[in-house]
């Protein structure tokens, strides 16, 4: 069990955004984390990765006491890959890299081999030396997931990793995140796209009001409406209702 939480629950003021989740991600699995608006994934994701800090529950890694936001050690284990893209328009791809590499404690020859395969995974061996401010948003997202994983993380984050991005963008995420799975990378993927659940996760939890109000496989899911031909996002409407989001 990479990650575990119990009862995980964080406020803004008096507005409960997560309110006593639990949740497991097993090891090496690829986790799908859907909701609405509001529904505390973003917020859920910042507690994990050690953004927040004054949240209440529990949270083991690997059956161990986990807590990111005070023990260094403890988020070197997990990658980011955030909604708001992280990088430095004006250093170039390969100098974003080196400067979240050094952050992240990697040696010399260690960094210079994670920078060659970061820009590997993410196609952008050829633009290397380019800045980022000259690139369009697929690149940037791109580049993103590269900082994210440079560090080889245990559990990988990603935060809406496909906004605003085109097909060609999209689907070589697509691929450089299966092939960082497939090399034995947990991978927790929030998203609005239903699309891209059902095609890279093995498990999906639905989350609505602060709290997980089903996790299983696609199958599973489609079992607790009592429609097993039902698609995720038949699925998704009947546990979160019709009613808009702000």
């Amino acid at each position: 069990m990479v990650l575990q939480i119990t009862g995980l629950s964080y406020r803004y003021g008096d507005h409960v955004a997560v309110n006593s989740l639990d949740l497991k991600i097993e090891t090496g699995s690829f986790f799908g984390f859907l909701g609405p608006n509001g529904a505390g994934k973003t917020t859920t994701i910042e507690c994990i990765a050690g953004l927040k800090g004054d949240w209440a529950g529990e949270m083991l890694m690997f059956d161990q006491p986990y807590a990111p936001a005070t023990n260094v050690d403890d988020r070197r284990r997990i990658g980011l890959v955030p909604q708001d893209i992280a990088l430095y328009d004006d250093l170039t791809a390969k100098e974003n890299l080196f400067f979240f590499g050094q952050l992240a404690g990697l040696g010399k020859v260690k960094l210079r081999d994670r920078v060659n395969h970061a820009l590997a995974l993410a196609g952008l061996e050829e633009r290397a030396n380019d800045r980022a401010g000259q690139f369009s948003g697929g690149m940037k997202r791109r580049l993103n997931l590269a900082i994210g994983q440079l560090h080889e993380p245990e559990l990988l984050l990603l935060d809406e990793p496909t906004a605003g991005v085109d097909p060609q963008s999209r689907s070589h995420l697509f691929e450089a995140l299966k092939s960082l799975n497939r090399a034995g990378t947990t991978i927790m993927y929030t998203t609005h796209y239903m699309e891209e659940v059902e095609k890279l996760c093995d498990r999906i939890a639905i989350m609505n009001a602060g709290n997980a109000v089903a996790v299983g496989t696609a199958a599973e899911l489609s079992g607790l409406i009592g429609d097993p031909n039902a698609n995720l996002e038949t699925v998704f409407l009947e546990l979160t209702g019709h009613t808009l989001r702000d």
